[in-house]
């Protein structure tokens, strides 16, 4: 069984985006590990609910957090629906669209980061961690396309840079990392996952906590995959 060795006994542990494929998987094992205190979950669905294009939904749910938190998983993402599909090519963006991507995936977890950092003890070992993708490393962009989605998760990495150096200067062993899950067997990879290796979201989850678990404070600001290797910028 999963078990943060890392963190201090009976820390209490937030996920954001917890009715989602991996969100749900991270509350399981984090609910089985007998060193967490508590997991509170945040999503569109539970009270309090946050909504990324309402501000102060985000505000009020950390406002219900009494005490401090020493492990936040923001497991939120967004790439696709009906209507918004990545494009393939410059013709195919739309200012709407682009917006809707740069919320979801960008802005709304960088609200997460400004309001729930602050709960992160001063003392004490702590970690704030944010799915990024793969697909948002400009180094690692040889194919193109997937513009928006790339984009925003680009700027997701930048913000959760300048997250890692701010809090580092009042809280010296707390932890910001941004975290690529890999291919997993979601809703939200489905229709893109092709003949790639795919995870379940369990096992996906469990790895990303693993890394978690054996990073170090001077490591704080950097991106890594479910595998622990590190991802270039």
């Amino acid at each position: 069984m999963l078990s943060m060795q890392s963190l201090p006994k009976d820390y209490r542990a937030v996920v954001a985006g917890s009715s989602g494929g991996i969100g749900s998987a991270f509350v399981e094992l984090l609910k089985q590990d007998e060193n967490c205190s508590e997991v509170v979950e945040f999503s569109r669905s539970t009270w309090p609910a946050i909504n990324f294009d309402d501000e102060a939904t985000i505000k009020s749910a950390a406002e219900t957090i009494e005490g401090e938190v020493h492990l936040f998983i923001d497991a939120t993402g967004f790439l696709s629906d009906e209507i918004i599909k990545p494009e393939k090519s410059l013709k195919a963006l739309d200012a709407n669209n682009m917006t809707r991507l740069f919320e979801l995936n960008a802005m709304g977890p960088a609200l997460l980061m400004k309001h729930f950092t602050p709960l992160m003890p001063r003392k004490e070992r702590a970690i704030f961690a944010t799915l990024s993708a793969r697909v948002g490393s400009i180094s690692d962009n040889n194919l193109g396309g997937w513009y928006s989605y790339r984009a925003a998760k680009s700027a997701l990495n930048m913000y959760l840079k300048c997250t890692a150096i701010e809090v580092a200067r009042n809280k010296p062993q707390s932890i910001c990392v941004a975290l690529h899950p890999g291919t997993v067997e979601t809703s939200l990879s489905d229709p893109f996952a092709g003949e790639r290796e795919r995870f379940t979201p369990e096992n996906s989850a469990k790895q990303m906590l693993q890394v978690l678990d054996g990073l170090s404070s001077d490591q704080t600001g950097t991106f890594w995959d479910y595998k622990g290797d590190a991802v270039e910028w």
